[in-house]
């Protein structure tokens, strides 16, 4: 099975990319978008600007949001579950919009938050199945869908409380790091793997 990850230019994906890695599973990497639709799973990397990103997205917006609504498997992490949703307050530019909502600025003193959060209210059976209970997040910008019931984990940051985690169908998106959250970051990973692919 062929694991994708779109690379915009942004961070080291190499961690990332071994988190994915499992017998049966060959993680590539593409720089443009529509050969990266070429998978059984398209992930979407957690680091940079959203600005940036959705520009480098714009070639294949269309295709791609078309693919993720109808069924192609779909991983965001960090930036990459900000790319799920329609814009943001961190910069100009077009996000997939395959969950309604726009990215706003934590509110909070202290942004950006880096560190160990706990995740609570998680309803996904792989936050369970990988005992994750808290995860490492690096991010200023969080998610704000339009209805909450996408969210499968929550967490909060000083008085601002903000969705950890979303899914809708196939696709998964996790304001954290789970290549960073150690050994049950990596198994949440493979949880999610198993859920949607075959094999």
């Amino acid at each position: 099975m062929k694991i994708t990850i779109f690379d915009y230019g942004a961070g080291n994906l190499h961690s990332l990319a071994k988190a994915l890695e499992s017998p049966g599973h060959t993680v590539r990497f593409d720089t443009d978008l529509r050969g990266a639709l070429d998978t059984e799973l398209l992930v979407l990397p957690g680091v940079g600007a959203f600005a940036a990103a959705a520009a480098r997205m714009t070639g294949g917006l269309d295709e791609t949001r078309a693919a993720v609504r109808n069924g192609l498997p779909c991983l965001g992490i960090c930036l990459g579950m900000q790319l799920l949703f329609d814009d943001s307050d961190e910069g100009p530019g077009a996000g997939l919009g395959v969950i309604a909502g726009r990215v706003t600025r934590l509110r909070a003193a202290q942004v950006p938050q880096i560190g160990w959060n706990t995740l609570e209210e998680t309803s996904d059976p792989a936050f369970t199945r990988a005992a994750l209970h808290t995860a490492y997040f690096a991010n200023s910008f969080v998610c704000r869908p339009v209805d909450p019931s996408c969210v499968v984990a929550w967490s909060t940051h000083e008085s601002d409380r903000f969705p950890a985690a979303v899914r809708v169908g196939n696709t998964l998106g996790v304001q954290f790091h789970p290549e960073k959250s150690s050994a049950p970051g990596v198994a949440f990973i493979h949880e999610f793997l198993n859920s949607v692919l075959p094999g």
